[in-house]
């Protein structure tokens, strides 16, 4: 199961990956449509589109790498089972919400999907389709956070160290 989950993260990274290629894609191309005087209609759109799926499918391999800003803080300055409850009650309400984002995005896909809502620009896309990474990618968030509470749960999860921290 272990591998499982950790290539589901990868794929997850590596799709997010794709989707910065596409914005870099969809930036080149409006450059090259005003340089070269054609139209390039609902490239602003698709560049939107893949950006925010690149922040969304990243979110979990993030989560996994220790990369995500955490106020240590008052965990830091805890010891022994008030340390482990504090970590266990932070995660059990991150994995709730993040359950709760993925669920409504999901439910927010499936309402464009039925209602067939399209975009207001010209290239009227519909709208379940640059909906998916935010989906796939709150989902696979939720899956990591749900990972990581049963890896505390059972003693095995290696919390990120201060010393590990990136300080840019």
């Amino acid at each position: 199961m272990r591998k499982w989950l950790d290539r589901l993260y990868q794929a997850s990274a590596v799709l997010a990956g794709l989707s910065m290629i596409g914005v870099l894609a969809m930036v080149s191309l409006t450059i090259a449509s005003r340089f070269f005087g054609f139209s390039a209609a609902g490239s602003d759109a698709y560049a939107g589109y893949a950006t925010a799926g690149a922040g969304f499918l990243a979110l979990a391999a993030t989560l996994k790498k220790g990369e995500h800003i955490r106020v240590t803080l008052l965990l830091g300055s805890l010891k022994g089972g008030a340390h482990k409850a504090l970590e266990l009650l932070a995660l059990a309400i991150a994995t709730l919400l993040s359950g709760f984002l993925a669920f409504y995005s999901a439910h927010l896909l499936w309402q464009s999907w039925e209602i067939n809502d399209i975009s207001v620009g010209i290239d009227a896309t519909p709208m379940w389709i640059p909906q998916i990474p935010m989906a796939l990618g709150t989902l696979v968030f939720f899956i990591a956070f749900a990972d990581e509470l049963i890896l505390e749960l059972q003693g095995k999860r290696v919390a990120p160290s201060q010393e590990d921290a990136h300080h840019e």
